[in-house]
């Protein structure tokens, strides 16, 4: 908070149990079981293949973020 507030940035704090790397970003899909060791994955309602689990949580971070401030 004080960082986002030092450098004139919104800070939107997001539930701790959002699951932003078993959601598919482009369809909204959620993977039930996703073990930690699972790096990339398939999404099995889209078909969106090679989903980075990291990339995949930040850019579903942004987005759920973006949709508080817009309220």
């Amino acid at each position: 908070t004080y960082k986002a507030e030092r450098y004139g940035r919104d800070f939107v704090q997001i539930d701790k149990w959002y699951p932003s790397s078993k959601r598919c970003f482009h369809c909204g899909h959620i993977t039930d079981n996703m073990p930690l060791n699972i790096r990339t994955w398939n999404c099995p309602s889209c078909g969106t293949q090679g989903i980075d689990r990291d990339v995949n949580a930040a850019r579903n971070i942004l987005q759920s973020g973006k949709a508080i401030l817009a309220g």
